[in-house]
């Protein structure tokens, strides 16, 4: 390990950060307090989060990584490392600390032939998507554009693509990570098995991955778009039952929720419930009608946007300024049924939230087509993932909401267990072991230990190391 001290002055006995020997020493951008540009940078997807970082270091390569690793670790400094800034709780953001932020590093190397792709982290899932759809070739992601590919791979990736061709991490075939001693490492199946397991699903605690090598799928013209029907219990179930039982070309992300005041939906439909589903069919197009036609039985559309489409054109733009602020639960479902469904239509009526949302995904497919214990992401068989939100504008309206959505949830998972990492809250330690459950949980706190055995990575979900 190499010794990096000269961006750091010592005051009081107390090392601290020297901005302007900082700047000198990375070639990337570095942004303090004092710049126009730093509350910008400091800004996070997610409303509800002002913390002031001591730094803002926005790497050019990963020497930069390494040297900004070494830094915080020499000065004790909180680390936050951020890829696309979306982290549900604001871990993309550190409060006195140091903010490593990708945003610049975007360099792309598509093998076509190969059906290949290095990656690094500073891309977006939409701006990577868009790169790729020009030869027919795609990575499976999310359901937002504007997501860092750092982020959501090493969370797992659910996305439009999952039920076909398997979660983000089913696609990484090697990458590249600064670990907490500085060193870079290329990781894959034959070097470092351990931390390429662990990264597959194990979320940042294990370093910063400047780069990820991904399998490309052939993804040309899809069907897809949103789906409007008003929510019944009985439409919800039947919905649900229809998107388990489609070709595993299709994917469903099924939003129900009051109706926002949308130009194209009629303005007697406006704050009733429906059901608002983005569907996305990735194989034959007029295989694809038929599969969307069996949905649009279900009821008379409130509106029908469905329609082939270039893959990419299904990530919906983005809303400049928007940083919702809400009570947040996400878990996983093994059955659902006409009770289940009128549970939630009761639940979403009782809100007094500015917007409250379950939204339900389809899993199963190629997800459950690999080995549970084949990456860190453990929950290869289950059925539905659900997600609970209640936005509000008004911090002190917080306990309300953040009580409705956890009251929904425990209503919703009865006996059952497990939550996906990219989708948890604050909940304390027993709701992070069941991201991670049973040998998972041992496996990734043993190859912690290994690698971060001070736990330099800890602005996460985060594993603590092994004894």
């Amino acid at each position: 390990m190499t010794k990096y001290d000269f961006p750091t002055q010592v005051e009081d006995n107390t090392a601290t950060i020297s901005v302007k020997k900082l700047r000198s020493a990375i070639d990337g951008k570095v942004i303090g307090p004092e710049d126009p540009e730093y509350d910008k940078a400091r800004t996070v997807f997610y409303g509800g989060i002002d913390r002031r970082p001591a730094v803002i270091v926005r790497p050019a390569h990963a020497a930069d990584v390494s040297r900004v690793v070494l830094l915080a670790r020499e000065t004790g400094s909180e680390l936050a490392v951020r890829s696309g800034g979306h982290s549900l709780l604001g871990f993309s953001v550190s409060e006195g600390g140091i903010v490593l932020d990708l945003v610049d590093m975007k360099g792309l190397d598509i093998d076509v032939e190969a059906r290949t792709v290095w990656a690094e982290t500073g891309l977006t899932a939409g701006e990577l998507t868009k790169a790729t759809a020009q030869y027919g070739l795609a990575v499976g992601f999310g359901d937002t554009g504007s997501v860092g590919i750092g982020g959501i791979t090493t969370g797992g990736g659910v996305g439009y693509l999952s039920r076909k061709h398997g979660l983000t991490i089913d696609s990484v075939l090697a990458a590249e990570i600064v670990t907490a001693d500085g060193r870079l490492l290329q990781v894959d199946a034959e070097n470092h098995p351990d931390l390429f397991w662990a990264i597959c699903g194990g979320g940042g605690n294990f370093g910063v991955v400047t780069r990820f090598k991904y399998k490309l799928h052939e993804v040309g013209t899809i069907v897809g778009g949103m789906l409007l029907l008003p929510a019944t219990p009985e439409v919800i179930a039947r919905f649900i039952a229809e998107a388990d039982s489609a070709p595993e070309e299709l994917s469903v992300i099924a939003n129900v929720m009051p109706t926002p005041p949308m130009p194209f939906v009629p303005a007697e439909h406006h704050g009733k419930l429906a059901v608002m589903a983005m569907v996305a069919y990735a194989g034959e197009l007029d295989d694809g009608q038929r599969a969307v036609d069996r949905l649009r039985a279900l009821a008379t559309p409130i509106a029908d946007m469905v329609r082939p489409m270039a893959y990419p054109e299904i990530y919906p733009p983005d809303e400049e300024g928007y940083h919702p602020t809400g009570g947040v639960r996400s878990l996983f479902l093994d059955t659902f049924d006409l009770g289940t469904a009128e549970m939630i239509v009761e639940n979403l009526k009782a809100s007094t939230a500015m917007m409250s949302v379950v939204q339900l995904r389809v899993l199963g497919g190629a997800i459950d087509r690999v080995p549970a214990d084949a990456t860190a992401y453990a929950h290869r068989g289950r059925k539905i993932m659900a997600n609970v939100a209640a936005l509000y504008k008004d911090p002190a309206e917080a306990p309300v909401h953040e009580k409705w959505a956890g009251a929904l949830m425990e209503a919703l998972r009865k006996d059952t267990t497990g939550v996906y990492v990219n989708f948890l809250g604050d909940e304390g330690e027993a709701r992070l072991r069941e991201a991670y459950p049973g040998a998972t949980w041992d496996r990734l706190r043993q190859i912690k230990a290994k690698y971060d055995p001070t736990n330099l990575f800890r602005l996460n979900h985060n594993i603590p190391p092994a004894a």
